[in-house]
């Protein structure tokens, strides 16, 4: 993400994933992250949040070619299917992703489902919060530089020398 959202911000993230997570047991960690690869909040126990970033990021840059190559249009979602689970990527908004763990007797269409709608709302909360933070900055251009003339040196000497004249 461009902007980094504020701490109240990553915890009302952070409530949606536990929300999630509550309404869908088998799901065993979510993480949200910008599409850069950094760790917007995470409710993942026992898996490294920042890695899984990266990793989300990566897999994001192949899966988005991949749409583009087919001509199917821009990526919405990305499943993966282990031997032990699935791994649940889903858009969310324009700068962020939502990534869910799922246990492998997880009900696909359910994950899909619950999926879609919170990273609908992750992407509205983060997508805000970048909107306000975008708008706190100074514009560039509307930052006007002057500068000073500057007053010619003179020597009280004609003998004047420096250590860089020797």
């Amino acid at each position: 993400m461009a902007a980094e959202p504020g701490s109240s911000d990553r915890e009302a993230v952070l409530d949606e994933l536990r929300r999630l997570r509550t309404r869908m047991p088998q799901l065993t960690g979510a993480l949200a992250a910008g599409v850069d690869g950094l760790v917007v909040a995470h409710d993942c126990p026992g898996v490294d949040p920042e890695g899984l970033a990266a990793l989300t990021a990566a897999e994001l840059g192949v899966a988005v070619r991949v749409s583009d190559a087919t001509g199917k249009g821009e990526l919405r979602e990305l499943l993966v299917r282990g031997d032990d689970g699935y791994v649940a990527t889903y858009a969310a908004g324009r700068s962020a992703v939502l990534t869910l763990l799922a246990e492998d007797r997880v009900n696909v269409g359910r994950l899909h489902l619950e999926g879609r709608r919170a990273a609908a709302r992750i992407g509205e909360m983060v997508d805000a919060a970048e909107a306000a933070a975008k708008a706190l900055r100074p514009a560039r251009s509307t930052v006007t530089r002057t500068r000073s003339t500057r007053t010619p040196r003179t020597s009280t000497s004609t003998d004047a020398r420096t250590a860089t004249d020797s």
